[in-house]
This record gives C-alpha cells, sequence and structure tokens, in this order.
C-alpha cells in the first residue's frame, strides 16, 4: 500500500485547509519543492500534489499560474513520480500538467460534469496517467474544491469511471479531511469492492492506527493512502506508515479482491 504526502498549494504556499474549507487554511511553508525533498528524503514513492486556486474554479488566475510553476519546480527538485490534480477541466489541461511533471493526473469536476473528458485523456495518455477524485459531503459527490454538491453519489460516480476505462479513484470523505479524526477504512474498502475499483483513500488520517486499518483491508482493492495533516502537525512519522504499508499480511478482513483483479490483468 503506497503512502502520499500531500502538498497543498495555494498562492504558491504550501497550506492545509480543514474540510476543505478556504478559510480553514494553515500555512506550512513557501517553498513547496524543499518540502517535496524533504518527504523524498524520508522515504516517499509518491507525491500527491493539489492546486487548490484551480481547484476552486479560478482558471487564468495568477495563483493558478504561480502553483503550475510550482509543480514544474517540485519536479526539477525530487525524482519521485507525483499525482498532481485541481482546476484540470479539459485535454489540453491535463497535457500541460504532464509536460510540466506530473506522472498521474486527477479529474474531479469534469468527471462528474463531463465524463467525455475523462474518456479522452485516457484514450490520448493512458489509464495509469490518469486517476478520478471522488470528494464525498455526505452521500453525494462534491465538485468545485469542495463548494458545490452535486446529485451524484460516490458508487455511482464509481461504476461510471470504472465504465470508462478508470482503473483507480481517490476517494475523500470531506467531512474528515484535515480534522485529524481517523477515517472509516471499512467503508472505503467497500467502496472498492461494490464499484471494482482501485482507491486511493484519503481524508482524515490522524495516526499510524489508521493507516493499519486500511492496510488490513488492502486485499479489497485500497491501493494507496494520501497523508497530509498528520505528517505536517508531527501525528504520524511519514518512515513509520511507509513500513506499515509495505508490511506482508496474509489475509485482511473480506475478499481478496486485489489478488482477483492482478490475477485478470
Amino acid at each position: 500500500m503506497i503512502i502520499y504526502p500531500a502538498i497543498d498549494l495555494r498562492g504558491g504556499r504550501v497550506v492545509r485547509l480543514r474540510q476543505g474549507a478556504p478559510e480553514a487554511e494553515t500555512r506550512y511553508g513557501d517553498d513547496p519543492a524543499s518540502i517535496a525533498r524533504r518527504w523524498a528524503d524520508e522515504g516517499a514513492e509518491w507525491l500527491h500534489v493539489v492546486n487548490l486556486d484551480g481547484a476552486l474554479g479560478r482558471s487564468g488566475n495568477e495563483d493558478v499560474a504561480l502553483n503550475l510553476r510550482r509543480l514544474a519546480e517540485i519536479r526539477a527538485a525530487v525524482s519521485l513520480p507525483i499525482q498532481f490534480g485541481g482546476g484540470l477541466r479539459s485535454v489540453e489541461d491535463v497535457a500541460h500538467a504532464l509536460e510540466l511533471g506530473a506522472s498521474r493526473v486527477i479529474l474531479g469536476t469534469v468527471a462528474a460534469r463531463q465524463p467525455g473528458i475523462v474518456a479522452q485523456a485516457i484514450a490520448k495518455f493512458g489509464a495509469e496517467r490518469v486517476a478520478v477524485a471522488l470528494d464525498a459531503r455526505g452521500d453525494h459527490v462534491a465538485v468545485s474544491g469542495w463548494q458545490e454538491k452535486t446529485g451524484l453519489t460516490a458508487i455511482g460516480l464509481a461504476k461510471q469511471m470504472k465504465a470508462l476505462g478508470v482503473r483507480r479513484v481517490i476517494y475523500t470523505d470531506i467531512a474528515r479531511d484535515g480534522m485529524l479524526t481517523g477515517l472509516d477504512a471499512g467503508a472505503v474498502a467497500q467502496l472498492a469492492e461494490d464499484a471494482q475499483i482501485r482507491i486511493i483513500a484519503s481524508g482524515g488520517v490522524a495516526g499510524l492506527d489508521d493507516v493499519r486499518h486500511l492496510k488490513a483491508y488492502e486485499a479489497r482493492g485500497i491501493e494507496g493512502v494520501i497523508v497530509g495533516q498528520a505528517l505536517y502537525t508531527g501525528a504520524l512519522r511519514l518512515a513509520s506508515a511507509i513500513a506499515e504499508g509495505r508490511r506482508v499480511v496474509e489475509d485482511g478482513p473480506g475478499t481478496s479482491l486485489q489478488r482477483q483483479r492482478e490475477g485478470s490483468t
């Protein structure tokens, strides 16, 4: 199971938001590249980078452009693969992010509103380079930087994306994000199994126990977990999380969905 340290960019700085609220911001640094090097030095295998200004729908904004430059700086600073999202609304946006150094892009709002663009991106760049964000507030998916609730359910959108060729989704429980309240590993695993899709969990990781709980359900389709606030506050050490993610387990709760998938590919 892969541990993804999060680097959320707003106005070129590294920040964390609580429950996605723009007014509930904590700043953690002005040099994203140096923070990327820190996570690389501590053993990270991937980075999860988000352009928050782009996610909030501020296309053309100077801060959006600055965050994209920060992506290029991070790419120059580390050799780790980078998962990048926030404000990508077209195939051209996807191409630009990949050119700047992203290894995989995340499509969120556009997946809910214009799913055809997801299919086009997969056709052009391949399914391994395109993931979809499922950001849930209650039972329904939220878009535009989590500010707008849709009528779509997480399971419904996950199944729709699976049918388009999406192989993995990033699932976030918005109410838990940035709150250090823990996450519901069983619910995440159930979503993965019901939709028959790989999930990278996000939102609410409070410490090593949350990583352990997710690891126990890995075989049901949990591929990784994004960790932000817990790392930045020191509640979780990245090296410990990575060691837990790499731990070999015989069987977790439920079925071995992941092994079934691997056997069919």
